[in-house]
């Protein structure tokens, strides 16, 4: 390829003529990124093509100054740009630093070719010591790499950075200038005027929080088990109070999924994610209802494990892939499935966990990048290891790692591996009786904490390394709901009598956190109850805290103190509840496993608005994503919205 071509191709990538950019302007509406006349610019998805290995996910807009490609020029190579991203997304100094060096190192070798050798750039990052308005972080730093574009030689580039959440705590924002100009030249100061701008109109969220937010504003993306962070709530969805799955009222799509699963739907973007597992038994089913057997099921017959991505807007399957085929190695209970464990995803990965037929990582387009074998996890009644009723924890994505909590008869562990590679990057042992929660990470003053459920001990590990942060015993002898962050406090819950604890942790604690025999508080926890539920994980909205126990029983807490504030029964057809309360809106949203979905109001007040029939059973706990609920029933998945 000649440098002309280069030349041309990297303008095209990285720059477009002005009219055109600036009429997408009325799209960005919450990117009101303006510049004087004679600036021109483009707005492009993150990761853009120069630089697929960024990790953050979003949009770029940029703004280039009329002299960004005229070496002789004083603003040459000078432009501002802002990286708009979904709220989850950290923009820690470690993060900036990482996407901005892969971004410039794409952008240096798709247009200047592999002539230029980027393994010798260096980029100097360090916090501005200026006192910066509440709720920014701002860096000053200092590329050293090689101008691709002009002149294809040694450039020092000069970046100021500025990062905050939004003010409705829907995005993240990342704005950087960028001129290998001295600091105090006039295109700085028009730089810096553009960028006070943009943050005057985009301000920052009065007061930067440590913790998760425990109400999350509508977002394409629902990537794991209960959403991020698992905390099941996604307002802005403007969902229908009344709807009916057989008659298809209020129904946007129904379509058919093969197989038996009781994992639920993840979302990224205009791709949904499930699981299953396809038995070559015709009549292969599971028994819902209230009832103590711990019988396994029959069926031993050959299974395929598929996972699935469908189309968001219409249902459309997209593709279909399969993960393993085989016998499988343990039975399962006969409430149960062979595809308990919900997926999930980050944009770049889908991620399936199967219990004993393993770990398995695939693109967004369905291409298997790896499979992990686990080995046999025999997950049963702790007390008569006879029964086998099988795995339902799902697996979690951080940074670059997935992390699986695997406890069973014998051997129990949590394991992180290499999102791109499968390889392992940590494993700790956990003297655990099996269990059937999923881990989940919860960012406080001291950093995350990877949260784990256990019946022996509640505990929290770095995720970084696995290195355990503190313990907290008295859970009961099963546990099956999800931990999870609200408003600074880890609620952590299981119903399995006599135990029934109920927990919320203050973030940030060390140690042994184990109460003495009569405590149900201690500078560590805020509070204890033995009210905790069974299956369905507990949901906190708006300063309140909500159980739903497997056989209807509706409690409502306040979250700080504990306080009760009514406990309903929930009138269902006989069968109970196994799947977790989601809320939007100000509407809870419990799906029972007889096929109604009933809604409740939130509030201090217990009020039922509505009982929905789906038609079919409801094990699973569904997705939220702009406007529609995704419902894994038995038979379908099932768009309900306006």
């Amino acid at each position: 390829m000649t440098c002309l071509m280069r030349w041309l191709i990297g303008i095209a990538m990285f720059a477009v003529i002005g009219m055109t950019a600036f009429a997408q302007e009325k799209e960005q509406d919450d990117l009101p990124l303006k510049a004087p006349q004679g600036w021109f610019g483009e707005i492009i998805t993150l990761p853009p093509g120069f630089a697929k290995d960024m990790k953050l996910r979003g949009v770029e807009k940029i703004r280039f100054a009329p002299g960004m490609f005229k070496p002789d020029a004083a603003d040459f190579f000078s432009y501002v740009f802002v990286f708009r991203v979904d709220a989850e997304q950290e923009l820690s100094a470690k993060v900036i630093h990482q996407e901005i060096m892969t971004y410039y190192k794409g952008l240096a070798t798709s247009v200047g070719g592999k002539d230029i050798d980027t393994s010798k750039f260096v980029f100097d990052l360090k916090a501005e010591k200026k006192k910066q308005p509440a709720g920014i972080s701002a860096y000053a730093g200092q590329l050293k790499w090689i101008e691709p574009f002009k002149t294809k030689k040694p450039q020092i580039l000069g970046l100021e950075l500025h990062a905050w959440a939004g003010k409705a705590k829907k995005y993240r924002y990342l704005f950087c200038s960028a001129s290998p100009a001295k600091p105090d030249a006039t295109i700085w100061k028009q730089m810096r005027k553009i960028r006070d701008a943009f943050i005057k109109a985009v301000p920052p969220a009065p007061k930067a929080s440590p913790e998760a937010p425990s109400e999350k504003k509508s977002s394409s993306h629902w990537p794991s088990f209960r959403g991020s962070g698992a905390i099941g709530v996604s307002d802005g969805q403007n969902l229908p109070d009344k709807w009916d799955g057989a008659k298809g009222e209020n129904i946007r799509w129904k379509t058919r999924i093969p197989g038996l699963a009781h994992s639920s739907p993840v979302v990224w973007g205009h791709q949904i994610f499930i699981t299953s597992a396809i038995s070559a038994k015709a009549n292969a089913g599971f028994k819902p209802g209230l009832y103590g057997a711990g019988t396994a099921s029959e069926d031993r017959s050959q299974h395929q494990w598929v996972v699935i991505c469908l189309d968001k807007s219409s249902g459309k399957t997209l593709w279909q892939n399969v993960a393993v085929k085989g016998v499988p190695k343990d039975k399962r209970h006969i409430k149960a499935t062979y595809a308990n464990g919900s997926p999930a995803t980050d944009g770049r990965y889908v991620v399936a966990f199967f219990g004993s037929q393993g770990l398995y990582c695939f693109d967004m387009d369905g291409k298997r990048q790896w499979a992990k074998d686990l080995g046999r996890l025999d997950v049963g009644a702790y007390d008569s290891p006879t029964y086998e009723w099988g795995s339902a924890t799902s697996p979690i994505i951080y940074r670059d790692s997935v992390i699986v909590q695997c406890d069973a008869q014998k051997g129990s562990f949590i394991l992180a591996v290499d999102i791109k590679t499968g390889k392992t990057l940590w494993k700790v042992k956990r003297d655990e009786l099996p269990t059937w929660g999923t881990p989940t990470i919860c960012n406080g003053p001291n950093g995350p904490e990877l949260v784990t459920n256990g019946s022996k001990f509640i505990r929290a590990y770095d995720p970084a390394t696995g290195k355990e942060l503190w313990r907290l015993g008295g859970s009961s002898k099963i546990t099956a709901p999800t931990p999870f962050l609200a408003d600074g406090l880890i609620i952590a819950a299981s119903g399995r009598h006599p135990e029934r604890p109920l927990f919320a942790i203050h973030i940030g604690s060390r140690g042994d956190l184990t109460l003495g025999q009569g405590q149900t508080s201690s500078k560590h926890i805020a509070w204890s109850k033995a009210r905790g539920s069974y299956m369905p994980t507990p949901l906190a909205y708006r300063g309140l805290l909500y159980i739903l126990n497997n056989n209807g029983r509706f409690d409502c807490y306040e979250l700080k103190t504990g306080k009760e504030i009514y406990r309903q029964r929930i009138k269902h057809a006989g069968s109970g509840f196994s799947a977790s309360p989601i809320a939007a809106d100000g509407k809870i949203y419990l799906p029972s496993e007889d096929g109604d979905i009933f809604v409740i109001k939130a509030g201090r007040e217990f009020e039922q608005i509505a009982k929905n029939p789906m038609g079919e059973n409801l094990m699973a706990t569904p997705a939220l994503s702009e406007g529609t609920m995704f419902v894994r029933a038995r038979e379908h998945l099932i768009a309900v919205g306006r």
